[in-house]
């Protein structure tokens, strides 16, 4: 093993076993840790201690922009690009803007959702350490694995091997930065 090491990864067998050690890993208090599932497991979120995501902010902001975009779009068109009275109609008429503004909104959003998802979960990224281990085609395939980094403040080797293996986690192993 080389001299820094990225933390540990414990193996599970089934889904309800991962699911109660992120319960016992959460409750002893580390942050930096994940788990890693071949499939979505519900209520894994909880068990871990994640809050709401943050992308619906990214949604809303985006949401708010397109509309007032298409609005301002139409507001600068029928005003100051090509005033034009039709059939005595005013010039602005948020009936006649809704369609534009409908469409930015949506599309602005669509482009701020993605774009916050990519913020917040830090991608592109091309590399990871876990990438290095060999359990991590398990981990996509019929197993279940808990990592927890050193960076974490709670980490000490020793201490975080023996709740993993508490834990139920087998085949448990350090992972080379």
């Amino acid at each position: 093993m080389s001299a820094k090491s990225y933390g540990l990864i414990a193996t599970f067998e089934t889904t309800p076993s991962v699911y109660h050690a992120a319960e016992q890993v959460r409750d002893a208090g580390y942050k930096n840790w994940d788990c890693i599932t071949p499939f979505p497991v519900h209520g894994l979120d909880k068990a871990m201690g994640l809050g709401r995501s943050k992308v619906p902010r990214f949604s809303l902001c985006g949401g708010i922009l397109g509309f007032t975009t298409g609005m301002s779009l139409i507001i600068y068109t029928s005003y100051f690009n090509y005033p034009l009275i039709v059939g005595g109609k005013p010039y602005f008429s948020p009936l006649f803007a809704f369609p534009v503004s409908y469409e930015l909104t949506i599309l602005f959003t669509a482009f701020a959702t993605i774009g916050g998802m990519l913020f917040l979960n830090g991608l592109p990224m091309h590399y990871h350490p876990v990438l290095k281990s060999d359990k991590i085609l398990s981990g996509m395939d019929d197993k279940f694995h808990i990592v927890i980094e050193s960076s974490d403040p709670k980490f000490n080797l020793a201490q975080t091997k023996a709740l993993l293996e508490k834990a139920g986690g087998k085949d448990i192993q350090e992972l080379e930065a």
